[in-house]
């Protein structure tokens, strides 16, 4: 729960009881950053389709990556809350606990130049938007990273900046056992 009121599961109707059960065919579970929309479902549901989009559609970048994208940009925001969810789900696709904590952390210090670039990037565009040049791209590129593959970067990026802030924003907390227990959809 956050710091606004909050519709519950249990006392959700109409518009919000729809998403609410979409999300739990989906998903397994409403995480608390889409309850802390209830009070405005077409907020929840736009949220909720571009999050899909981003993290699970087909296109460019693994999952693993966007995941990484995710935990490097919530790290770089103190967004625990996202930090929590989404090492949880990278977790599945890294096991190795020195990247894990790379990614988290100092990601200047992996050792796969792919990844380093794209959580460089994405930590830049976090901490000093105003920075960015062309430079950021040629880095990307060097990396046989395409266009499309640098423009999902820079969604997810920009979507876990825009999520961090929701959580932060409105005190969206996260408990153990609201972390696991996803689908991987």
């Amino acid at each position: 729960m956050g710091w606004i009121k909050e519709i519950s599961d249990s006392d959700a109707s109409g518009e919000l009881r729809h998403i609410y059960d979409d999300v739990k065919k989906q998903r397994g579970k409403v995480a608390n950053i889409l309850s802390v929309h209830s009070l405005d479902p077409p907020s929840l549901q736009h949220h909720l389709d571009l999050y899909m989009h981003l993290m699970f559609s087909s296109g460019p970048l693994t999952r693993r990556e966007r995941e990484a994208i995710a935990v490097a940009v919530s790290a770089a925001n103190g967004c625990s809350y996202c930090v929590a969810h989404h090492m949880e789900a990278l977790q599945r696709y890294e096991k190795d606990a020195g990247v894990l904590a790379a990614v988290r952390d100092a990601p200047e210090q992996l050792d796969n130049p792919r990844l380093r670039a794209m959580l460089l990037y994405a930590r830049k565009l976090t901490i000093a938007p105003h920075t960015m040049d062309e430079k950021q791209i040629a880095e990307l590129r060097v990396q046989q990273l395409t266009d499309q593959d640098i423009l999902r970067i820079n969604l997810v990026t920009a979507y876990f900046n825009f999520v961090n802030r929701i959580a932060l924003g409105l005190g969206v907390a996260a408990h153990a056992s609201e972390i696991v227990g996803y689908n991987n959809a």
